[in-house]
């Protein structure tokens, strides 16, 4: 029952709706103002049933009561509500301790072996256990592990499982300080053993009756006796409240299982300014800190957390749907008493406000009357959806809150944000950081680094900061940037030195430590396509021994596709990391047809062991430098440039989008130029790759001197590319040039899935969605599921279509109605909102 972390609720509720608590040098009443406002607010959005009890020297300030003491009678809770304190309990169990070693009945430094014989480590002293330096691990996997299913676990029960299995201790005893709840639940049979009664009964007739206590006392799991005021455990699961209480391992007592109300804790809290239970000489080494055996100390003493040299006492408590805070501002006089049971006790908050510090409370936003097609595959369903912060929180038939902002998503379908696993739209965000060539078909997440290129961690993570933006990125390392940075611009055209190799793989080490996904290479291009598989293999193997993964632009989509395969195959079956296939394409005529022949080799793969899979965009032609299309490198032999045009792109349908050497060529397909030219379309290929090379020697600065959008695919083969269960959904895209840059999901959405019904609505999001954040290992995102990330979409798919077309790339989409980033909306009726959440997603 290990205390909440103090920073654990905090992250939780760092979104946009913030109550501004009074200053610390605010007065006493106007923070106890504030503290009520911060109360109804949680309450009345379902994060806070308990109570709350502030005193002043002994005297109430303030105490609330909101919320209900079950989910299965819903009556409701009062101030004098007994709550499991969880791990609160284990300063009464301390007092006990206490109370014994004054009598004389026990020694803190005493082996706990003297009290309880069957315990196995002589070394390990009462003391331990008290100040948690004991070196025991948790109780809870031994639970787990030998417990029969139907058993419930107690503190003999326990002590049995020590003796028997000797757990390794963690570290040993008194080296350093480590939260442990098996050392009180030791201590709870320590109590039984000297006292010769049962703690429960101890605990009654030394602290309960000494201090009147009205509704303490100690329950567990199968206690004999029912208390009338015992407030249950519940958690909210997508609006509604479900059972969240005792379980088996709640046959022990120490750890937790005492239970109380805020008025009795309070009597608690000043009877630790008198004498009532123990001397205060005795009592003074329970707010002493712990000593470890290097001389050092922990601010943690017998059962309290020391907080300001002592003036502050503290401790948190975390267990089944209850989570429970005291703190005793000792030079104050003040006492925060905070117990609830919905599983989101928001203590930490509550503390902040009542100290006078500014609080981020949560804001909470409902989207209902959708068609929820959640990203796992499953049949659509009708549900809402309310997100907290930056993250889905329920699922279901869901009421407004007061005051909560609503959107009614008139029956529209409500998906993950897409994921797009192959983008190079960061070229363009520095110009565009709305990303509405991204936003309009849906898009709330890219990845980038892609083909080899991309720019290192750093770099993307200073411009995100200097310049944010509206969607995510994460990034792979690009292969060739790593060879430009070691073998320098004029070195690329050969192997790589093992010495250059060397430092290729420690460059990659750092990024990967960074946060990259991986390594992507492009080995068809020229940057990397002189590299050979050792090279390539041997910074792979770098990528799969730091968790990473390997994506690549093969090295050949056409002559040498099989070797290519081979390649891809081969790395995945060396480094057993997951690798994937960029934009997977047959670009060779006389290989059209033969994707089913493809996609059964990549599933013999598989069968095998090797993790390869693919991403596709929906279009039969691509974009790319006119070099390419000379496989050999052998730009000026005619032979070469006469296979092209018969068997590697139609010049009657491919254009160039850019030609910097003579810009009136740009939006023309190649036959057109040869017309122009009365030339055949394989002497002006070579003619054109010849004027952009002499354009760029004279013009070494220049970037993107060329590019063509060439059509060499046939729609059969991208039909069964796509539909493969293995492949995810990509754009390939960017700002300029082929269409695909902002249509590539919606034309998916309209020509594949509602129009020529390649697959059903569901499989096609799954594509786009959680497939991909599977592709990439991406943690709670690509699906709408409570706790992952609120990127979302809402789409018509009666009209949602691309419109964007060779010539008018960036003609926006329709039937994208809404889009969300992080819980914020970034695109709505065709517009950006200028709303720019986006973040950098490290693996």
């Amino acid at each position: 029952m290990k205390p909440v972390p103090f920073t654990l609720l905090l992250i939780q509720l760092i979104v946009s709706y913030v109550v501004n608590a009074q200053s610390a040098a605010g007065s006493f009443e106007n923070r106890l103002k504030a503290l009520d406002s911060t109360l109804t607010v949680l309450h009345n959005q379902a994060v806070f049933s308990g109570v709350v009890l502030v005193a002043d020297r002994g005297k109430i300030s303030y105490k609330k009561a909101l919320g209900i003491s079950s989910s299965e009678t819903n009556g409701l809770l009062s101030t004098s509500s007994a709550f499991n304190l969880a791990s609160v309990s284990k300063q009464f169990i301390a007092m006990m301790i206490m109370q014994l070693q004054e009598r004389s009945k026990l020694r803190y430094d005493e082996p706990v072996q003297t009290y309880l014989p069957d315990f196995p480590y002589p070394g390990i002293t009462v003391r331990h256990l008290l100040t948690h330096t004991s070196g025991l691990p948790e109780y809870f996997d031994l639970a787990q592990k030998y417990l029969g299913p139907l058993d419930t676990l107690s503190n003999e029960g326990m002590l049995q499982l020590v003796h028997d299995h000797k757990p390794k201790l963690l570290f040993q005893p008194g080296e350093k300080w480590e939260y442990c709840n098996t050392g009180y639940v030791l201590l709870g049979s320590v109590i039984t053993n000297v006292s010769g009664m049962p703690v429960e009964t101890f605990f009654e007739q030394n602290i309960v009756r000494p201090l009147n206590l009205k509704n303490t006392y100690i329950y567990y799991h199968h206690s004999l006796t029912k208390p009338w005021n015992r407030v249950y455990g519940f958690q909210r699961e997508n609006g509604k409240n479900k059972p969240n209480d005792l379980i088996r391992i709640d046959g022990v007592i120490g750890d937790g299982n005492v239970y109380s109300s805020a008025e009795d804790l309070l009597t608690w809290d000043q009877a630790l300014y008198t004498e009532k239970l123990v001397k205060a000489t005795t009592l003074r080494e329970a707010f002493t800190p712990a000593r470890l055996n290097s001389g050092a100390t922990y601010p943690y003493g017998f059962g309290w957390m020391l907080e300001e040299d002592g003036k502050v006492l503290m401790h948190t408590g975390s267990w089944v749907g209850f989570r429970t805070l005291i703190i005793r501002y000792v030079d104050k006089k003040q006492t925060l008493i905070v117990l609830t049971n919905g599983s989101n006790g928001n203590g930490q908050v509550i503390r902040r406000t009542l100290e006078g510090n500014p609080v981020s409370l949560p804001k909470t936003q409902l989207i209902t009357n959708v068609r929820l097609v959640d990203g796992t595959g499953t049949p659509a369903r009708t549900a809402a959806v309310r997100m907290r912060g930056d993250k889905i929180w329920e699922i279901g038939e869901l009421s407004p809150f007061p005051n909560e902002s609503v959107l009614d998503g008139k029956g529209r379908v409500l998906a993950p944000g897409f994921i797009d696993s192959h983008s190079h739209h960061d070229w363009s965000l520095r110009e565009h950081p709305e990303a509405l060539a991204m936003v309009n078909q849906g898009i709330t997440t890219i990845v980038v680094g892609q083909d080899g290129g991309g720019v290192p961690m750093d770099t993307i993570q200073a411009r995100l900061k200097q310049e944010p933006v509206a969607v995510n990125l994460a990034s792979y390392t690009g292969h060739a940037m790593l060879r430009h940075r070691v073998m320098g611009a004029n070195g690329l055209y050969r192997t790589a030195k093992p010495e250059e190799v060397e430092r290729m793989k420690q460059l990659l080490r750092t990024e990967l430590a960074n946060g990259s996904l991986g390594l992507a290479t492009g080995l068809e291009y020229e940057s990397a396509f002189f590299s050979n598989r050792d090279e390539v293999l041997q910074l792979a193997q770098v990528a799969a021994d730091s968790g990473g993964r390997y994506i690549s632009h093969i090295r050949s989509e056409d002559v040498m596709l099989d070797d290519a395969i081979d390649e891809i195959i081969e790395i995945g079956r060396a480094t057993k990391m997951p690798v994937q296939i960029s934009h997977l394409k047959i670009a060779l005529r006389d290989k059209w047809g033969q994707s089913a022949t493809m996609l059964a080799q990549l599933e013999r793969a598989r069968a095998e062991g090797v993790n390869i899979t693919a991403d596709c965009y929906p279009y039969e032609y691509w974009m790319s430098t006119i070099r390419v299309l000379f496989p050999k490198r052998d730009y000026t032999n005619p032979a070469s440039a006469e296979f092209a045009v018969n068997q590697l792109f139609d010049p009657s349908q491919s254009v160039l989008v850019r030609f910097a050497a003579n810009p009136a060529y740009a939006g023309k397909t190649v036959g057109d130029i040869a017309t122009m030219r009365r030339e055949s379309p394989a002497k002006t290929l070579m003619g054109l790759v010849a004027e952009a090379s002499d354009y760029s020697t004279k013009n070494p600065d220049a970037d993107g001197v060329e590019g063509i959008v060439a059509k060499s695919m046939d729609d059969a083969d991208v039909k069964n590319f796509l539909a493969w269960p293995h492949t995810n959904i990509c754009s390939d895209g960017a700002d300029e040039g082929h269409p695909r840059g902002y249509g590539a999901f919606t034309r998916v959405l309209g020509r594949y899935v509602r129009d020529q019904k390649l697959m059903p609505l569901e499989t096609a999001i799954q594509k786009m969605t959680s497939l991909s954040a599977e592709h990439l290992g991406l943690k709670n995102r690509g699906l709408i599921a409570p706790g992952y990330y609120a990127d979302l979409v809402l789409f018509n798919p009666d009209t949602v279509q691309d419109n964007a077309r060779i010539g008018n790339n960036k003609a926006l989409s329709t039937g994208i109605d809404a889009v969300w980033v992080a819980g914020k909306m970034v695109y709505q009726d065709q517009k950006a909102t200028g709303v720019r959440p986006g973040t950098l997603i490290r693996r």
